[in-house]
């Protein structure tokens, strides 16, 4: 709940939290091995050779066949039927870079065997689509379980997007609401206001995501560290601490600016604690987003008020199911992330949009392509959201935003984020 995406757009057939780390022998590996190694690869995948055949006995206590399959079983819903293997580039002893051809994409990415020749390591984080278009990227959106959106547009007002798919629509967007504070903080630094290097003592606590819920109180930091948190790993503690500084009406009021085409939805502004107390507590979560927007602002003033920042008065959630996600929640629609965007990008002080390169969430190969990447996005059981600034070589300023919502099942990440690979490597 309320965390970025741990993925980071890298979409592997293991994730690289979970790829096995191996140290270096070295000794290379045997001729051939390499080669082997890889074609063993997608006969498993192929459903031609077992598991253990291929992988180490640590690689498969991290990865268990039925995630295997679950990942092939996702590559091919992207990128058509496993071919073969297009190429094996040795990196030095029992290293190389593999290929493996798709029906519709190469997927590149690194594999490491251990002392055996076993795989030991594999990390698929590349993928070259082939004859792909915005419309068939379009309609894979569209096929999904639940409700999507995507809007992948130049900045600039008046332009016309390269994907739109219910850009207008209202979705929640869980810890992408975090830019919102952002934006309200550098702007009421550049009104002289506060200063990034301001420190404040630490006096409100949230849930995780993030570290500083484990800091002690009064611990001093400083306003750059809050928001460098707050983004790059969706502190919920730093959030909330900024909001109280910034203050819950300048959020609310530079999401209005922004152009937010619903303000109702998400206003009164609520904190990371606010809104696991609503939802841990449903009945009253339930009133609250029941009531008119007067009434809900007496409510949460009085809930604020009797949690004081402190996540043991709250009745702590848990997430395992969606939650309530189209009544408590924070909510944007594609076209209004642009116009927060928009905001950012005007900053003469580049702070803000420093703190959101921190984490680019895109592959390292992909990174080239830009001038400029930001990220932030969010997630919780039924709700994911993945939201990119990017710059072109020539200057452009782009939005790349993707909202997934499903309140009858949690939704997969792992198949937003090859979409988002295959728009990011649509021709520019």
């Amino acid at each position: 709940m309320l965390r970025t995406i741990a993925f980071a757009l890298a979409l592997a057939a293991v994730p690289a939290e979970l790829a096995a780390q191996v140290p270096e022998t070295g000794e290379d590996a045997a001729p051939g091995s390499l080669e082997a190694s890889a074609e063993g690869i997608v006969a498993v995948f192929r459903g031609e050779k077992a598991p253990a055949e291929i992988y180490s006995p640590a690689f498969l206590a991290a990865v268990p066949e039925a995630q295997l399959e679950a990942l092939h079983q996702q590559l091919v819903a992207q990128f058509g039927a496993l071919q073969g293997v297009a190429g094996v580039e040795p990196q030095g002893a029992n290293k190389a870079i593999v290929s493996l051809r798709f029906e519709r994409a190469i997927a590149r990415g690194s594999m490491q065997l251990d002392a055996e020749g076993l795989v030991a390591g594999l990390l698929i984080n590349q993928f070259e689509p082939i004859d792909d278009s915005a419309a068939k990227i379009a309609a894979d959106i569209a096929a999904l379980p639940g409700e999507t959106s995507v809007y992948y547009a130049p900045l600039a007002e008046g332009t016309e997007p390269i994907v739109a798919v219910n850009a207008d629509e209202q979705f929640a967007i869980g810890s992408t609401f975090k830019l919102y504070v952002l934006s309200a903080l550098a702007r009421q630094i550049t009104a002289g206001e506060h200063s990034w290097d301001k420190v404040v003592p630490l006096s409100t606590h949230s849930l995780p995501s993030g570290v500083m819920q484990n800091w002690p109180e009064g611990a001093p930091v400083t306003l750059h560290t809050l928001a460098t948190l707050m983004i790059s790993i969706s502190d919920n503690t730093a959030t909330d601490q900024l909001i109280k500084i910034v203050g819950r009406d300048a959020v609310a009021e530079e999401l209005r600016a922004s152009g937010h085409s619903a303000p109702a939805t998400t206003l009164p502004f609520l904190t990371t604690l606010e809104l696991f107390g609503l939802k841990g507590d449903l009945a009253r979560g339930k009133a609250y987003a029941a009531a008119g927007e007067e009434e809900q602002a007496r409510l949460i003033e009085a809930f604020a008020t009797e949690i004081a920042g402190d996540p043991d008065r709250i009745v702590k959630p848990t997430f395992t199911q969606p939650t309530a996600i189209d009544s408590l929640e924070w909510f944007a629609s594609g076209r209004d992330l642009a116009g927060l965007l928009r905001r950012i990008v005007e900053f003469d002080d580049p702070t803000a949009r420093e703190i959101m390169a921190v984490t680019p969430a895109v592959p390292e190969p992909k990174r080239a392509d830009w001038s400029y990447i930001g990220y932030k996005g969010g997630s919780e059981p039924g709700v994911l959201n993945l939201t990119w600034l990017l710059r072109d070589k020539a200057g452009e300023w782009r939005i790349l935003t993707m909202s997934w919502n499903n309140p009858d099942a949690p939704v997969e990440p792992a198949a937003f984020e090859l979409i988002a690979q295959r728009l990011l490597s649509l021709p520019q």
